[in-house]
């Protein structure tokens, strides 16, 4: 995925940006964009196990004071009360239709910003919402890897 997003033809999002990493788990993907120049990443994920995991696994990075944990459902996310965000990693459990519905949220809610990009694993590839600009399409294996860009 950071191979797509650091050598695609749309950008290089990650140095600076805000990330949001939606249905976190283990916090693998904002991590990963911490340690590649991100300026702060906010992680959103309601499961017990997960958080735990995720809270370990920022304390292995030493990347506590660039990370915030929301416990919630992303499908409950309400508005957004801090500065929005410039890059989201979008992994809710596959064929729920639980994507769409989050990134709604997002932009009603103020936590997209103008032009930010969403990156949005599911099994099977997936058409962008109403707003949202296609800018690339993958398949790895049994995982599908869309890239948009929000409206603005």
């Amino acid at each position: 995925i950071f191979n797509l997003l650091i050598n695609g033809t749309h950008g290089n999002p990650v140095p600076g940006a805000r990330v949001l990493d939606l249905f976190a788990g283990t916090g693998a993907l904002g991590l990963e964009a911490l340690s590649r120049g991100a300026a702060q990443a906010t992680f959103v994920d309601d499961g017990g196990t997960a958080l735990a995991l995720l809270a370990r696994n920022i304390g292995l990075m030493r990347a506590a004071a660039a990370c915030e944990v929301v416990r919630r459902d992303a499908r409950m996310l309400g508005p957004n009360r801090g500065a929005p965000f410039d890059l989201v990693f979008l992994d809710p459990p596959y064929g729920t239709a639980l994507g769409e519905l989050a990134l709604a949220l997002c932009l009603s809610g103020g936590w997209l910003a103008a032009g930010a990009m969403v990156v949005w694993e599911e099994s099977s590839p997936q058409l962008p919402p109403a707003g949202f600009a296609a800018l690339d399409q993958r398949q790895y294996g049994s995982t599908a890897v869309t890239l948009l860009r929000a409206p603005g």
